[in-house]
Formats: structure tokens, sequence, C-alpha cells
């Protein structure tokens, strides 16, 4: 099964991601935690010039054919394999960050766009996408300060920098891209305390495989009766 994460900036996938991994590896699931980008040998060697708040001299073409240079290596040299040998794949970000972002963020065309990303991506599409959404103000804020915290401002700011009005037109992309696949789509409230975020995923994931006549979701509850 492949699991994406998407959201504006601070939104918590990172942490939801980490915590819905473990939750699958202790019920004996063989998981696999990837990113974008960054996930493959390509993508760690491009995510500085991508995310480094320092690169100013970026074409938004340029910016764009990179996150699909690493997505293509990325599925190639990880995902692909990964789902072939039976693990779960949950990997934050993917295809929909390139719409969201380069399509209402940055104003391409977003038809334009999905045929990028079906090229690069070879046509695979994630089973399930968690939507972490929340107040754009809210998530710069937790972006910013996780940054001061790890010491991330100008290596990882580089999207953190773009306007108010950026951030907004990426999260009601992301809105927009719910609204048409809400089968595949599971918003998440992203301003509420951890601890219920990680259950609406766990909640999310449930009723995904309940929707797909899968019994997994039967096995899980078994095994927190169990547990109890």
């Amino acid at each position: 099964m492949f699991i994406t994460f998407e959201g504006i900036e601070g939104a918590g996938k990172t942490t939801a991601l980490n915590y819905l991994a473990g939750f699958l590896q202790r019920r004996g699931y063989d998981c696999l935690c990837t990113r974008e980008p960054g996930g493959c040998t390509l993508g760690r060697n491009l995510r500085p010039i991508l995310l480094d708040a320092r690169t100013r001299t970026l074409a938004g073409r340029a910016e764009l054919f990179l996150f699909l240079a690493d997505r293509a290596q990325h599925v190639a040299e990880v995902i692909r394999p990964a789902l072939e040998a039976g693990q779960i794949v949950l990997c934050d970000r993917y295809t929909d960050s390139t719409l969201a972002y380069q399509g209402y963020g940055r104003g391409l065309d977003t038809d334009y766009l999905r045929r990028l990303n079906e090229a690069a991506s070879g046509g695979l599409q994630p089973q399930l996408t968690l939507l972490f959404d929340l107040p754009v103000r809210c998530g710069l804020m937790r972006a910013g300060e996780r940054n001061r915290t790890e010491g991330l401002t100008f290596s990882e700011g580089r999207f953190d920098s773009e306007s108010l009005d950026f951030h907004e037109r990426v999260r009601l992309g992301y809105r927009a891209l719910a609204e048409e696949e809400p089968e595949r789509f599971a918003i998440v409230d992203a301003a509420q305390p951890p601890e219920d975020v990680v259950l609406q995923c766990r909640s999310a994931l449930e009723a995904h495989w309940r929707s797909q006549d899968l019994n997994e979701a039967d096995m899980l509850e078994e095994q927190d009766n169990d547990d109890n």
C-alpha cells in the first residue's frame, strides 16, 4: 500500500508519518518511510538547492523540473521496489505537492502539471492521501519555530519565506484537490493537538481499508483489544 502525507508548511506531516509507521510496525507490517525531495540519492543532492532560503535565482520551471527529476528517480529507486516487495510505503509529499505548490501557488497550468506528474511517476498513484489542513498563519508559525529549534532556518526555509498569499493559494489548492478525489483524500484537522491528529490518521487508514473490503482494519481492532 502507498500512503502519502500532504499539507502546507508546518502542518505536522512528518510527526504523523512517524507515528503511523510505528503504529503499523508494532502490528507486524513492514513499512518504508520516505520523502520528497530527498528520499533517494538524487533527491538528497537536490534538496539543498530546492529548499535553501538562500536560493533566490531559481526560476519557477527550473524548480518544477528539479522536483520532477527527483520524483522519477525516487519512484524507480525506492518507492516501486518497496511496493513490489510487499512493504507499506509512507511518503512525505508526492505528486499533489507539485499541483498545490507549482500549480496553485506558482500559477503553472495544472493540466500540464498532471501530465508531467504522470510521466515522472510512471503513473504510480497513492491509494490514500492524508491532507493535513490548518490555517496558514498557524502553519508558518510552527514551521518557523521548528526551523529555529533545529537550526534549519536557512537550509530548509525557502518556501517558508514565500508570501502569505502564496501559502493561502497552496492551501486552497490542496482543498480543491481533495474535493476532486474524495475517495483518495482524507482531510486531517492539523490544528488539533498532536494526539488528536494521529488518531485522525489512524481512523482514516482504518476507514480506507474498510472501504476497500480489506480485513486489515478488523485485524488492527482485534490486536488493540488483545493489548487491552
